[in-house]
C-alpha cells in the first residue's frame, strides 16, 4: 500500500485483495496508509477497524462500508450544507 492516498483514489488501494476478506485482515493491511480528505486525514486501517461489518465480498463492498465511517472532514468544506439556507 502507498503511504498517502486521496479519498477519491482510496478504492484502488484495496482492489488487489482476494475477496471475500475479513475486516480485520483488510484493516491490518491498510494500517499506515493515510487517507487525505478535503480537510484533514486519517489512517485507512483505523477507519476499517471501526467498521462493524465483519467481512467484505468485494472491493466495492469494502468501499461502501468505509463511506459510512468517514469523518465530516472527508467531504467538502466544513460547515457547508447542500440544503437550502
Amino acid at each position: 500500500m502507498t503511504s498517502e492516498v486521496n479519498l477519491s483514489h482510496v478504492q484502488d488501494e484495496f482492489e488487489d485483495h482476494s475477496y471475500p476478506v475479513a475486516r480485520e485482515a483488510l484493516a491490518e493491511s491498510c494500517t499506515g496508509t493515510t487517507v487525505l480528505f478535503a480537510d484533514g486525514d486519517a489512517d485507512l486501517g483505523e477507519l476499517f477497524a471501526s467498521i462493524e461489518q465483519e467481512r467484505f465480498e468485494s472491493a466495492e463492498d469494502a468501499f461502501a462500508a468505509l463511506q459510512n465511517v468517514l469523518p465530516v472532514e472527508a467531504l467538502g468544506e466544513p460547515g457547508q450544507s447542500d440544503g437550502d439556507a
